[in-house]
């Protein structure tokens, strides 16, 4: 096989996401799409030259040798397993489901089959906060102490969105703590959080928080510190420092240019970058391309099943700890 022929399904504003970057890998062809809706399938189809399919169709197809599955959250379990029933390769936005037994269930059968399976987690190939990977794999800090974690959105999504989301931990937070795993080098075994609804309070009709500070503690002691608000007047707040034994090493936000003007009266640069479409685009793209690595050169896969699992298990216990306010053992979920 020297091309992926690539089924779609989901054609919303993060299946547009998937298909560009599909679109522009080597190796990878964008064959077909699926959408409940056939007008965002058919645009996006035509974009690139593909066809417009069913699920069914898709999943039929023995030429397709994998799908990206990028439609609504309560869809992407049932989907993953039929896709690993039937041979495919697949790709699955973040989360798997909302409830940590389906997620258990779900890659039991993957594993049953031995299915190749790589979960959204797209930040892990942000150039930036791949590069404090590997400066922490270098030694170049010692060893890790203690990780902070900012992630602010612009502004809440809409409470249409937020009512199917699974709350601010499973949606938005969950990034987070993957990302922490993945700079702790260790798994946290405690979760302790605090929630309020501070910037919206329709919000908290849903029920949902805006706002939250999440702590995760290694068995070794490993700290890390996550700061997440649905509100930054200022831009997307993209930041992770990372402390250990030897020095600190850190990623910061990303600018829309570089420009910065000097006067009497200060320093002034441009905003920072909206939102995670232009922010993270290219982490994106290295995504897809170590998905099409994976598959036609052997090459090794990360963000993995487990992976998502072990997250939303760390969105699980955040939520608990905001409601019965208390500290969390992970063993609990």
């Amino acid at each position: 096989m020297s091309t992926l022929n690539i089924g779609l399904l989901g054609a919303g504003r993060i299946g547009k996401v998937h298909g560009a970057a599909i679109a522009s890998t080597a190796g990878a062809r964008l064959a077909a799409v699926a959408d409940a809706f056939p007008e965002p399938a058919r645009e996006l189809a035509d974009s690139y030259g593909a066809q417009v399919r069913s699920i069914e169709e898709i999943m039929d197809d023995d030429s397709i040798d994998a799908v990206f599955i990028t439609t609504p959250t309560d869809m992407h379990a049932d989907l993953i397993e039929d896709a690993a029933r039937r041979g495919k390769k697949i790709f699955c936005e973040k989360p798997i489901d909302l409830d940590v037994s389906r997620v258990r269930q779900c890659l039991a059968v993957v594993a049953e089959h031995g299915a190749t399976l790589m979960v959204g987690f797209n930040r892990r190939f942000d150039p930036n906060f791949k590069q404090v990977r590997e400066q922490i794999d270098a030694g170049a800090i010692g060893d890790v102490e203690m990780v902070n974690i900012i992630s602010r959105d612009p502004g809440p999504p809409p409470l249409s969105y937020m009512e199917r989301s699974g709350g601010l931990f499973k949606d938005m937070t969950i990034h987070d703590f993957d990302m922490a795993r993945f700079l702790l080098g260790e798994e946290p075994v405690a979760v302790s959080a605090v929630g309020s609804v501070l910037v919206d309070p329709a919000i908290a009709t849903v029920p949902d928080i805006d706002s939250a500070a999440v702590t995760l503690v290694t068995a070794s002691g490993k700290i890390a510190q996550i700061s997440n608000s649905r509100r930054a007047t200022y831009g997307y707040d993209q930041r992770i420092e990372v402390h250990g034994s030897m020095g600190m090493v850190r990623a910061d936000n990303l600018h829309e240019t570089t420009v910065e003007l000097a006067s009497a009266s200060g320093y002034q640069s441009t905003p920072l970058m909206n939102f995670f479409l232009e922010r993270y685009m290219p982490a994106y793209r290295a995504e897809v391309q170590l998905f099409v690595d994976v598959v036609l050169h052997g090459a090794v896969l990360t963000a993995t099943g487990d992976d998502g699992l072990r997250s939303l298990v760390l969105a699980e216990a955040a939520a608990r700890s905001v409601v019965e306010r208390r500290t969390v053992s992970v063993d609990e979920i």
